[in-house]
Formats: structure tokens, sequence, C-alpha cells
């Protein structure tokens, strides 16, 4: 039955019905709300689990890491500084082949500091060995919990859902989350269990140089393996529930596509709708959307987009120092290499520390793509609403400053980054 729930308290409900154990998390904005209707439905005796409270993120994912190695079914959530303080324990995760699941609500990385949403955490542990997933809308992100779990336990290799914070995390929109009777048809009984009394051992110890390259192949090797296994898992998960199952990437009016747009998470409905805009307009442009991010699914995107001329990679995070910021839209150009007539691949850098991305932006992205890029904008990247008269007259000359003389109104005005800004309104 459809329910009006807002986005966290749907992802909770979706994650009680997979019936974790152990639930561990550190509240940070704006994941908060997860866990704290997981704690409720505990409080409430509705959720047969434990939660633990910790004193940081790096320790909550070391009680699941613990949890999960014991046998049981556990879950975490996180967003921003704290998925980064989780960066050391993810890895061990990932290379214990522990089944954990942990939902991230995107968010900006400071400095400078933002609560808003953007692509910045989960890009900086991208390589960490972990599945990665993306939802598009609150639906998505009720459906994908349940399918985590299943991967993971069917491959041993961790799973993160992504959630764009705030935009889904703090939406209500109708969703339909899944019984427990329902999921426990669709998920068995955890198995995995390292740390049996009965049968001693030592897991995480140290690899001598022999080993340590072959445990990491053999763990690449699993993660690769879940390019054939979503798909079936998805087709399973739809059979199961009447709705649509994870898959590697969707696509939207791409089959006669000139022009391609690609995007993870929520701004997937954006451009749907800039793309009917354009459509209606005459032009033959189409999107696809990653849904997983890791592994990458390099074969299904040369299928879908090898027949377009030029694709436009809408990226919520940067890569500084790279020649145009670029982190998806490098992968797509490797994937793309080697083809007869590979497209034009151009990144655009937009939606970082939550500013809007609009249909208009959209339209001008795809107009750029038509029209090919400027050789500043080639050589340096697209970067969408930047607004270059706040930088001064050397935007890299300025260091982290905020701060004013002690005699000046406190709102009169502040420097972040060297860009002046009033803090009283007009």
């Amino acid at each position: 039955m459809r329910r009006l729930l807002e986005g966290s308290q749907a992802i909770a409900s979706a994650v009680a019905a997979c019936r974790p154990r152990v639930i561990s998390a550190y509240p940070i904005t704006p994941q908060t709300h997860i866990v704290e209707a997981l704690a409720e439905m505990v409080a409430r005796g509705e959720l047969a689990a434990e939660c633990l409270n910790v004193e940081s993120e790096f320790a909550a994912a070391s009680v699941v890491l613990g949890a999960t190695a014991a046998g049981t079914r556990a879950y975490t959530a996180t967003s921003s500084q704290g998925l980064l303080l989780m960066s050391e324990v993810l890895y061990n995760i990932a290379g214990l082949r522990l089944p954990v699941v942990l939902t991230c609500a995107n968010r900006a990385v400071s400095a400078p500091l933002s609560i808003w949403n953007d692509h910045q955490d989960v890009m900086a542990v991208r390589d960490a060995g972990w599945i990665q997933l993306f939802a598009a809308d609150n639906q998505e992100a009720v459906d994908l919990h349940p399918q985590a779990y299943r991967l993971a336990e069917l491959l041993r290799v961790p799973v993160m859902v992504n959630v764009d914070g705030f935009i889904l995390t703090h939406a209500f929109e109708p969703v339909d989350v899944p019984s427990t009777a329902d999921v426990d048809q669709f998920l068995a009984e955890p198995t995995l269990n390292l740390l049996d009394p009965r049968v001693p051992r030592t897991i995480g110890m140290m690899a001598e140089p022999n080993t340590f390259l072959e445990t990491r192949y053999a763990q690449h090797q699993a993660t690769l393996t879940a390019l054939d296994v979503i798909p079936s898992v998805g087709q399973e998960y739809r059979s199961r529930f009447g709705r649509p199952g994870v898959q590697l990437v969707k696509s939207y009016r791409l089959e006669d596509a000139v022009v391609a747009v690609v995007s993870l998470g929520s701004l997937a409905g954006t451009i749907r709708d800039a793309i009917d805009r354009l459509r209606d307009s005459g032009q033959p442009v189409g999107a696809v959307e990653i849904q997983t991010y890791r592994p990458f699914p390099s074969a299904e995107l040369r299928r879908l987009v090898g027949h377009c001329d030029k694709i436009g990679v809408l990226e919520k995070a940067l890569a500084p120092g790279t020649p145009d910021g670029a982190i998806v839209a490098s992968e797509i150009k490797a994937a793309l290499y080697g083809q007869p007539r590979p497209p034009e691949v151009q990144s655009y850098v937009l939606g970082l520390g939550g500013r809007d991305v609009t249909v208009d932006d959209v339209c001008r992205i795809v107009a750029d793509l038509q029209r090919g890029p400027s050789r500043d904008d080639a050589a340096s990247g697209h970067f969408i609403g930047l607004d270059r008269s706040m930088l001064g007259e050397d935007p890299a000359a300025s260091v982290v400053t905020m701060g004013r003389p002690r005699d000046t109104d406190p709102l009169e005005s502040l420097s972040v980054n060297g860009i002046r800004s009033k803090a009283r309104p007009e």
C-alpha cells in the first residue's frame, strides 16, 4: 500500500523490513532521521534489533563490521564527513568481504562547511571496494535496500546505497514499502559467521607481499561479478514486488538520440523533464542514469550510448587539479576508448553544495553540446552556474579566510576563499 512518507522514514521502513539485528550510526545531517526512525521502531518493539550508541562514525562502522563478522545482519548510515571518518573501516569491511549495507545521504564535504547535497562524499571512497548504488527518487531508495542486502550476502561484497541529502531524505513522496513477510521471502537468513568460537580463526591479519596482491585481486573479481548478478537480482525483485528492480544503467528516450545526458541520483527527474521539452521541439536527445556506479558498467554504457555523437556528463562532484574537474566523465571516456567512432564526452560540474539544477540548466547544457565547446571550456571544464564576478582578478590566489575586523558590523560581510558576500540583507 502506498503511503506518503518522508524519504528518511521510507528508507528506515525498508531497512526494518530486512530485519537487521544490529544498527549503529552516529547522527549527522542529513542522514539522522533514518537512524532516529529505526531507533523508534526498536523502542516500540516493532523491530527486534539492538541500537548501539557510539562516539563517532568510525566506531559505528567498526560495530557493524564486528556484528556482520559474527554472523548477524547489520546496518549503518552516514553522510559527508561521517563517511570520510569511516573510510579506514570501509576498506576493512570490503577487504574482509563482509556483507554490510550502508546508506549514504549524500552531502558536500567541507571546507567551507555545507550541509547541502552533492556527491563529493561518495566519490571520495569510490575505490574502497563497495558496490555503489544511486537512487533517483524515494521509491528507488526504498527498493534498493532489500536488493542491497541480497547482493551483499550473495557476493560477500558490501553495498552502499546513495540517496541525495535533503532532496530525497527530507522530501515527502508516496512510496510503497515492502512488507517484512515479503522481504523474508526475498532474503535468506545470513549464513556467514567468521567469529564462531567452535571454529577458531584469525581475520584481518597481516598479509605478506606474496599474498596481498592475490587477496586484492579476488576482491576485485568479486566486485566485477556483480555486473552479472545485479540484473538478475533486479529481475527477481521486479517479478516478486511488481516494481523495477536494480539495474546497471537506465535509459530515457535514448533509442534515436544524437545527444545523451548522463547523471547519477536525483538529477534524473529534472533531466527527464528537460528531455521531454527538447523532444517536443524536435531535438533527438536522450538520457542515461547510472544506477550502479561501482562496479562501473562500462559494457552497458558502450551498448547504450555508442551510437550517440555527443555525451554530456552532469557531475555533482569535483576532482581538483584535473584538467576539467571530471570524475564520472573520465570513466565514461575510458569505457568508450577504442570504439570505432567514440562519442565526444564533455563534463559539466554543477549542483555543488546544494546549488539548484533546473530544467533550463539542462537545456542550456544540451545547447552547448550541440554547439560544441569553446577552447577555454574544453581545456578548463564547464562549471554550471559559476559566478566569475565573485572570484576577483586571480581566483587561484586566495586561501580560506573567514573573518572581520573587531570594530566592524558582524553582519556586514564575510570573506570565504577570498569571496566577499554581504551577510546582511539589503
